[in-house]
């Protein structure tokens, strides 16, 4: 093997190995690869690129496998590259206030190593403790901060890419300010591995906040909390984070891993706001009063356990959801905020009608909700429902204005259902951008289109 051009490289096709990697969090079916991968440089990955473009091979990138949409299920023919050994931090710049990373690190770790140096890296999927900044820029991951601070793709400076014909290429540059050219790193953003494999990046950091206070509202109304959502954006309060479960969610929670939420309410919010102490106690009272005048009931996090007790609760929805049914069809719409109380509404009445158990929770701040189906995928005529489900809530969600998807992206799960929200022609024009970045169709084939 000393002459080969893979050699030194990290490779399995162990059965084992293949099966491990041949699924995600989605509940997209799974498909063995032909091998697995692990490059620690992006030497390594050039040479396994350009062997399989040799090799008329498929590419599937792989981070921690904790997409909800099956953009890292192995296609026929393909090896998964993992970059889960690819996860040093390269660099961090006080002056400039940027990192430079390996696409394997878990985001949860830069998270920590930052904040010891007093900076942050505000994008915090859920699954932050275990998904990578890879993955993270593949999507265009959110999370909870999202609605003061923004997505992935607002921190990303510059990318290091290996096209399918293992060429690299680099995109963006250390300022903050570029006008040069078109933006090529920000087509690589979101596009889930279609288009090239992004091997070092650099990201914006920020100054930790001087403080931050946790807020827990209650509602004995649905709709109630839908209207403080916007009530509290319109009185100028932007907080760091405003999450929304609704009674189901809750009861999901306390019968899994209880945690002394009330189960007596039909939602709540779970908001935080950061800032100089003296301007978030301002705020504060506003967001109470504000909850009070809608028939809720505020409380305030004492310290920093009490704070944590609430974010492991709202980290632990996931799992407490399959206890009710298991099979999740977990969708993430996004409506703009003042459609917030249709939206839950109309949920609520398509649950009814159905008969299937829809939960919903998530982003109430910038109308992400992520929409659980609960079904058995095993009972047909269940599942069957539970799809035709989805495709209403699909259509309802684009007729008040939103998209399909908030931070998931298309994948596999969602690409039958683009063209109702993209139209035909800028269809054409992303395929054929797709077409000059990989010709011959081998990054991460079948996802997002079909």
């Amino acid at each position: 093997m000393k002459n080969s051009p893979l050699s030194g490289i990290q490779i399995s096709t162990d059965k084992e190995d293949l099966i491990c990697y041949s699924f995600d969090a989605s509940i997209a079916e799974s498909a063995l690869p032909q091998a697995v991968a692990w490059p620690k440089n992006t030497d390594e990955v050039v040479r396994l690129v350009r062997y399989a473009n040799e090799n008329n091979l498929s590419i599937i990138a792989r981070g921690a496998g904790t997409g909800m949409a099956g953009a890292s299920i192995p296609s026929e023919n393909c090896i998964v590259l993992s970059f889960e050994k690819m996860r040093k931090i390269l660099d961090i710049d006080t002056k400039n206030m940027t990192a430079v990373v390996e696409p394997g690190i878990v985001n949860g770790r830069l998270q920590k190593e930052l904040e010891c140096l007093g900076y942050f890296y505000p994008p915090d999927p859920a699954s932050l403790n275990i998904c990578t900044i890879g993955g993270n820029v593949a999507t265009n991951a959110g999370g909870p901060r999202a609605l003061k601070y923004g997505v992935t793709r607002d921190y990303v400076m510059g990318i290091e890419a290996v096209l399918s014909d293992g060429s690299v290429i680099n995109t963006g540059g250390r300022t903050y300010k570029k006008a040069v050219g078109y933006d090529l790193k920000n087509l690589l953003i979101g596009s889930e591995g279609t288009l090239a494999l992004s091997t070092r990046i650099r990201l914006k950091m920020l100054p930790l906040p001087e403080d931050i206070m946790t807020l827990l509202l209650l509602f004995k109304n649905l709709e109630a909390s839908a209207i403080a959502v916007s009530k509290i954006i319109s009185s100028k309060i932007i907080p760091r984070t405003m999450e929304f479960m609704d009674r189901l969610t809750i009861e999901a929670i306390e019968n899994y891993k209880p945690t002394g939420l009330p189960t007596d309410v039909d939602a709540l919010l779970l908001i935080e706001i950061d800032g100089y102490p003296a301007t978030i106690k301002k705020e504060a009272e506003r967001i109470v009063d504000i909850c009070h005048s809608l028939g809720g009931e505020a409380t305030v996090a004492e310290d920093d356990m009490a704070r944590e007790r609430l974010w492991e609760a709202r980290r632990s929805i996931s799992p407490a959801l399959y206890h009710i049914k298991p099979t999740k069809i977990n969708e993430d719409i996004v409506v703009p905020r003042d459609k917030i109380p249709l939206i839950l509404t109309e949920l609520q009445r398509i649950s009814e009608e159905s008969g299937i158990k829809i939960i919903s929770f998530g982003h109430a701040g910038d109308g992400n909700i992520h929409v659980n189906v609960m079904v058995d995928k095993n009972n047909k005529e269940e599942y069957a429902k539970g799809m035709r489900t989805v495709k209403r809530i699909f259509e309802i969600t684009l007729k008040l204005g939103g998209s399909i998807s908030g931070e998931h992206g298309i994948g596999i799960t969602k690409s039958p259902y683009i063209g109702m929200e993209i139209k035909e022609r800028e269809l054409e024009l992303m395929k054929g951008i797709k077409g000059i970045f990989d010709p011959k169709g081998k990054m991460n084939p079948g996802k997002i289109f079909r």
